[in-house]
């Protein structure tokens, strides 16, 4: 076990490395901290915690003297600060693997996997744990509302952590979930994503075959029945008993909400969240939590109260009868499926989309020919192109006039107040702080 009393986190400001330095904060650790782009919900979440933060990477943080620098993966080499580290070799670590080492070695870890879906269920997870009074420890991409802080430290022994198949730091280029070890994992979906470290799907089904190696036999794996990469990943070894969901022979749900395991009725699913998607997250968490003891009854009881995370199709505010909503969605699948859920929501009222491609793989363009067809069921589409390696006037041709594309912030936000009226629903897609366009149009609006 690492003894180490003071940690500097460098890249301190997403969300993973952010819960981290939570984590060690209530484990008694002093925590300090820098990264480039020090911004709300992180940033204030971290102040709020007295976790002292530094802007830049400057080599006189060198001075703090921490017993060990935690890398995160945005650094990489030529990292002012992590080049001084190296030249007087200094203690380091990744933040998977000081997490592994400090927090998770003594923890049942239920890992949640995935392309899309891995925060909200986690959080649907957390809480289902919660509600059984197990008072779980977590590790969540994103802020839980029934929580209100992405990351929490008990005396548990339950850690649900969300398993992210990015790689680990510029010096491990395994998956961050390698580091986990959970005896329940859930394999949410599996697509083609993260291309600026991945060359095709292939690769990732490697990485989570690699996963389901460290699933000991007394462990489950939760699986999504639907999804052929997954079973792909399964046949080429898996040493612990698999539950599917999404299919009748396991976990599935009816279109009354009706959940059934094995064909057998089990209770019915009541709560406020919209999309096909979420069914299935639920269905994932109801079955780890059935691994860890909690009935699939109260299961079912504590997603009555769940109130989903920040930034999954949070509304940010309403002003003429027009709706802010603020979506996380960065891969065309989970702009189609966000899309689709708002227009099953209200109807025949106008979609207005804003698409910020800022996520790598987006930024890569890699995906942009599957975008039309992602925001087919939008009224209008608004895409900000500031900083984008390929055209996205071309890639959104297919949509004709409903999409408009502009390279200046400002610029976009008063095409959108030019074109909006009221009862409409405008949905901001973009998986950063998109130069605060939520408060900037809810403004403009007013």
């Amino acid at each position: 076990m690492n003894q180490a009393k003071h940690i500097h986190i460098i890249g301190i400001c997403g969300t993973f490395m952010g819960g981290i330095a939570a984590l060690a904060k209530q484990a008694g650790y002093r925590v300090t901290g820098c990264d480039a782009n020090v911004y709300p919900p992180m940033s204030t979440q971290l102040e709020a915690q007295g976790i002292e933060l530094i802007e830049g990477f400057g080599v006189e943080q060198l001075s703090l003297m921490p017993d060990m620098f935690v890398i995160g993966n945005v650094v990489t080499r030529g990292n002012p600060l992590m080049e001084e580290i190296l030249n007087r070799n200094l203690p380091y670590i990744s933040g998977p693997q000081w997490l592994a080492d400090t927090i998770l070695r003594d923890k049942w870890v239920l890992g949640v996997a995935g392309t899309h879906g891995k925060t909200t269920t986690s959080a649907m997870l957390a809480w289902v744990l919660e509600y059984a009074k197990l008072n779980p420890c977590f590790l969540i991409g994103g802020v839980p509302e029934n929580f209100g802080i992405s990351a929490r430290l008990t005396d548990s022994p339950f850690f649900i952590i969300e398993a992210d198949e990015y790689d680990t730091a510029f010096f491990d280029k395994r998956s961050k979930f390698v580091h986990y070890h959970p005896r329940t994992a859930i394999l949410n979906n599996l697509e083609f994503d993260h291309a600026d470290i991945f060359a095709d799907l292939a690769a990732i089904e490697t990485q989570f075959h690699h996963l389901v190696r460290t699933v000991p036999g007394n462990g489950l794996v939760v699986s999504n029945g639907r999804e052929a990469s997954l079973d792909k990943v399964l046949q080429r070894g898996c040493w612990t008993p698999i539950e599917r969901f999404g299919t009748d022979a396991g976990w599935q749900i009816d279109a009354d909400n009706r959940v059934s395991l094995n064909g057998v009725e089990q209770g019915t699913l009541h709560w406020e969240l919209l999309g096909e998607h979420n069914r299935q997250n639920a269905l994932a968490a109801l079955a780890a939590a059935r691994h860890v003891g909690v009935p699939i009854a109260q299961g079912l009881a504590a997603f009555a109260e769940f109130k989903n995370v920040k930034r999954r199709m949070e509304v940010r505010g309403v002003v003429n009868d027009i709706t802010v909503y603020d979506d996380f969605a960065h891969h065309p699948t989970a702009v189609k499926t966000t899309v689709a859920g708002l227009r099953h929501k209200v109807g025949k009222a106008r979609i207005l989309a804003v698409l910020e491609p800022r996520s790598n793989t987006m930024k890569l363009g890699v995906m942009k020919d599957a975008l039309p067809d992602s925001l087919k069921d939008a009224d209008l589409v608004f895409c900000y192109a500031g900083n984008l390696g390929w055209d996205a006037r071309g890639a959104l041709a297919p949509l004709g006039d409903k999409a408009i594309v502009k390279d200046d912030l400002n610029e976009l936000i008063e095409t959108i107040a030019a074109a909006v009226k009221s009862g409409d629903q405008i949905l901001v897609m973009s998986n950063g702080g998109f130069g605060g366009i939520h408060e900037k149009l809810l403004k403009k609006l007013a």
